[in-house]
């Protein structure tokens, strides 16, 4: 699979001749709505086996081959060049496709309103062959251990038409916040443990989940010890009843990271317990905050990389938004929040405001500035291919177990083309 930055004067006729592909396959993969239009800086696909690079001043078939995981000889020998041979600028090197990297994919699905929208369905059914699970979000759980349950729809048919599994993702939300004080309930109240317990079990079995998922936040801080002392508590009962169980973490770079969504997530602890976690690597850039990459790849390896330190690399999944934010300059403390937006979206705004796309080589992250209509500045900031490869690097490169997406019904079809490139997804049915 080729990536491709548009260059002004391209078009997808002549993308798809510089790459021995099709103007069709790259329309279909890109989901391109106005292909003879567009963008400057866009990242596109295309969808060919193996990929292209194109020399650039100070390469060589050393330098080259090891950006890509091979040898130069092997390089040499793909593309019938001699293994000392000088490499001119712009000349077109065949880079072979690598065998594909086992993991296990997640992503989240939030209905609103009470219902399942045709957009979810519809993004569900499209994109549940490259998942392992597909977790509704969320069951809440009430003060008296029971638990209210978002609409499922038929969600199961279609992750068993897929053969992938449900997750049953359960939360402390109450009226649309996560609250400490319903943790503190749960937490502190055995007899509510248990009737929680009792719930969880009935629920996924007559269901049908494979895992139990326990995404709790903004807990106390002193509670840390309640939380994991209730997870080992719900791993022993889940186990007995031949399920798995997961959780979430907040983004924490050391184990003695303050603030009211880090202090009660014990990395260590979690890593003992669990089966498997998910890593919430994003919300650096956030809609009540300044303008940033939501994902920068800086701090995103930081936490991988103290994760690392607390539990093995086969129970880490990697969290990955499907989003971006708009936002309305100036930033101001307190003031008019970023809008979200999908990363087709977000493309369509610079296209509709004639305004190229730019990247952020630090951040890893695309962004631009347009002016609306009424006269407002924006930022907007969001995911790319070339952004969510830097992620599937380091997935491979730190030989974690996968990844889990926030959320579906966002479109971001490279991503989808770039995952089922490179990965096996492994089905648990």
């Amino acid at each position: 699979m080729q990536i491709h930055v548009v260059q002004p004067g391209d078009s997808v006729f002549s993308i798809a001749g510089l790459y021995d592909s099709t103007p069709n396959a790259i329309i279909d993969a890109n989901e391109l709505e106005t292909p003879g239009d567009l963008v400057v800086g866009q990242a596109i696909v295309v969808p060919i086996v193996g990929q292209f690079y194109f020399v650039q001043p100070g390469d060589s078939l050393y330098t080259i081959a090891q950006q890509f995981g091979l040898s130069a000889n092997q390089l040499a020998e793909v593309n019938g060049l001699q293994p000392n041979a000088a490499l001119p600028v712009g000349l077109r090197l065949y880079i072979p496709e690598q065998p594909p990297t086992l993991i296990s994919a997640n992503a989240y699905i939030e209905p609103f309103g009470g219902e399942v929208s045709e957009v979810l369905r519809s993004s569900a059914e499209q994109r549940a062959p490259l998942l392992t699970y597909l977790a509704p979000f969320s069951y809440e759980i009430k003060p008296d251990g029971s638990l209210k349950a978002p609409p499922l729809d038929n969600f199961k048919a279609i992750a068993d038409n897929n053969d992938a599994s449900l997750m049953m993702v359960v939360t402390n939300l109450a009226d649309g916040e996560f609250s400490a004080e319903l943790g503190r309930t749960i937490l502190t109240n055995e007899n509510v443990q248990n009737t929680l317990l009792d719930n969880i079990v009935k629920t996924a079995k007559e269901v049908g989940f494979r895992d139990v998922h326990f995404d709790m936040e903004f807990l106390p801080p002193e509670l840390k010890e309640n939380y994991n002392q209730f997870l080992r508590n719900a791993k022993q009962r889940l186990s007995a009843e031949g399920l798995l169980m997961s959780t979430a973490l907040a983004p924490k770079t050391s184990a003695e990271q303050e603030g009211a969504w880090y202090e009660a997530h014990d990395y260590k602890a979690h890593g003992e317990i669990v089966d498997f976690v998910v890593l919430m690597t994003y919300e650096w850039g956030y809609s009540g905050g300044p303008p940033r990459a939501v994902a920068p790849i800086g701090p995103v390896t930081e936490v991988v990389d103290y994760a690392l330190t607390e539990m093995p690399a086969n129970k880490i999944l990697l969290g990955q938004n499907l989003y971006g934010y708009d936002w309305t300059l100036p930033y101001e403390p307190g003031g008019e929040f970023a809008k979200a937006v999908s990363p087709q979206r977000a493309i369509q705004i610079a296209r509709e405001n004639n305004v190229p796309i730019s990247y952020d080589q630090e951040e890893q992250a695309p962004y631009f500035t347009y002016t609306d209509s009424e006269g407002n500045k924006h930022e907007v900031w969001f995911e790319d291919a070339r952004s969510i490869q830097k992620k599937f690097d380091l997935i491979k490169d730190r030989g974690l177990k996968g990844i889990s997406y926030w959320k579906l019904g966002l479109s971001f079809p490279q991503n989808w083309a770039l995952l089922g490139s490179q990965f096996n997804v492994e089905k648990n049915q």
